[in-house]
């Protein structure tokens, strides 16, 4: 187990505009602010969204569309580094009008409705990610 201490920067509170893409809409925010470190919350709803679920047999990430109405019944991540860019690193879970819920890794290509994000600082240290081979993934080195 590896662990690293951080304290809390600022606080931006984050309304995307009606119709934006929920993951470039907080990695704008985190570039706008140069927030390389940080966690986030969201809570709304979108117009359709796209997830994925990572394969750990193979390796690779298994997309899911859902072109209906959704609400975002929680998503939350953290903003880091790779190869020099920021990252966005979340997992959302969505609700329908039955009842039903959806949930994976955010991906491009989810539109907002309504929503309002929470987006926290975290200072002390840059973190970045990483290949490992292992698991296949780009995990964050501490």
């Amino acid at each position: 187990m590896n662990i690293v201490e951080l304290s809390a920067g600022r606080i931006l509170v984050v309304k995307p505009d009606f119709g934006e893409d929920l993951i470039e809409s907080i990695k704008a925010a985190a570039e706008r602010f140069n927030v390389k470190v940080g966690v986030f919350w969201a809570i709304g709803a979108v117009k359709n969204a796209t997830i994925s679920y990572y394969d750990q047999a193979e390796k690779k990430y298994v997309r899911l569309r859902l072109d209906r109405p959704l609400e975002i019944l929680s998503c939350i991540g953290n903003v880091s580094e790779f190869k020099g860019e920021t990252l966005i690193h979340a997992h959302i879970v969505l609700g329908d009008r039955g009842g039903e819920a959806y949930g994976g890794h955010l991906e491009k290509g989810t539109e907002i409705f309504s929503g309002e994000i929470f987006l926290v600082e975290a200072k002390g240290l840059t973190l970045t990610r990483a290949y490992d081979e292992r698991t296949g993934l780009n995990l964050l080195k501490i």
